[in-house]
C-alpha cells in the first residue's frame, strides 16, 4: 500500500495529533477519532503501518502516526459524501478485496507454520544426507579446426608453451580470450568424446588431438575434486520456496474441500467478464 506518497498524505506528515490521549490503557481499540460516528482506532492505524512499504516503515514514530491517522480522518471523511449511493462495482470490488486480504492472511499463517528450522533441516536431510560425492573436473581447452593444428599446438606445449597464452592466441572457441579455461564440471555436462579425453588424463596433463562436432581439441586437466552436498545455506531459498508453495497447496486443497461449495449450472459467456455496463 503505497499511501504515504500521495500528496494527502504527505501534506499530513509532520501535523500535530488531533487531540491528545491518555496513555494509560491504550490499546488498539483506543478511539483516536470519530467521523460521522465511524470511529478510528489506534489499531487502524497500527494496521495500515504494518503494511506500508520498508521505506515508510523508516519514518520517525510521530511523524508516521500524525500522518497515517490524519490520512484515515480525510479518507473516513470522503469515503461517507458517497452516503448510501456506493456503485455496485465498488461493493462488489470491496467484497472480492476481503475474501483475497483474509484468504492471504489464512495461507500466510499455514506458511509461518510450516517454514521453521527443523522443516528446513528434515527437508534437507532428506534430500541430500545419502548424497554421494562425485568428481568434478576443472579442465581448459584450445579449440582448432584440424588435427594438424592441434598436432602443433602439442609439440609447442611439450616444448614449454604456455597453455593459456596458446589458447588465447590460437583457440577459436569462446574460452579463448579466458586461456581456454572451461571452470569446473561434472560427469554428463560435455560431449561425450570430451569427457572421455578428460577422464583418461591425469592433474596436469594434457591429451591427443580430440574431436568432436565443434573442431578439434587439446586439453588440459588442471584439477579433479569431490564434490559432496551443497550445504543448507546454499539451498535454504529453494527448500524454503518448496516449503512454502506445498503449504499454501495444502491449505488451500483442504479448506476448499472442506467448504459447503455449490457450483451453479449455469453457462456463461466468457466474454461477459469485460462487460462492465453489467454493473450499472
Amino acid at each position: 500500500m503505497n499511501i504515504i506518497s500521495t500528496p494527502l498524505a504527505r501534506l499530513a506528515l509532520g501535523m500535530t495529533l488531533l487531540f491528545p490521549i491518555s496513555a494509560q490503557a491504550q490499546d488498539a481499540s483506543t478511539v483516536l477519532a470519530t467521523v460521522g460516528g465511524e470511529e478510528i482506532t489506534l489499531g487502524h492505524v497500527i494496521a495500515v503501518a504494518d503494511s506500508l512499504p520498508a521505506q515508510f516503515q523508516q519514518l520517525p514514530d510521530d511523524q508516521l502516526y500524525s500522518g497515517l491517522l490524519e490520512q484515515l480522518v480525510r479518507q473516513a471523511a470522503i469515503a461517507q459524501s458517497l452516503g448510501d449511493s456506493v456503485p455496485k462495482s465498488l461493493q462488489l470490488s470491496v467484497e472480492s478485496q476481503r475474501w483475497a486480504l483474509l484468504a492471504n492472511s489464512v495461507i500466510e499463517g499455514a506458511i509461518d507454520a510450516a517454514v521453521t528450522e527443523e522443516a528446513l533441516q528434515a527437508a534437507y536431510n532428506e534430500r541430500f544426507a545419502s548424497v554421494e560425492p562425485e568428481k568434478e573436473y576443472n579442465a581448459s581447452h584450445i579449440l582448432v579446426a584440424t588435427e594438424e593444428e592441434a598436432l602443433e599446438l602439442i609439440a609447442e606445449l611439450e616444448s614449454g608453451a604456455d597453455f593459456a597464452e596458446l589458447a588465447q592466441a590460437r583457440s577459436t572457441g569462446p574460452s579463448g580470450p579466458n586461456g581456454g579455461s572451461l571452470g569446473w564440471f561434472g560427469k554428463g555436462m560435455m560431449v561425450p568424446p570430451f569427457e572421455a579425453a578428460v577422464l583418461a588424463l591425469e592433474p596436469e596433463s594434457i591429451s591427443p588431438p580430440v574431436q568432436t562436432q565443434f573442431g578439434w581439441h587439446v586439453v588440459r586437466l588442471n584439477e579433479v575434486r569431490d564434490a559432496g552436498a551443497p550445504s543448507l545455506e546454499e539451498v535454504r531459498e529453494n527448500l524454503e520456496s518448496e516449503l512454502s508453495e506445498a503449504a499454501a497447496q495444502e491449505v488451500v486443497d483442504s479448506l476448499v474441500a472442506a467448504a459447503d461449495i455449490t457450483r451453479s449450472e449455469v453457462e456463461i459467456d466468457p466474454a461477459l467478464i469485460r462487460d462492465t455496463s453489467l454493473l450499472d
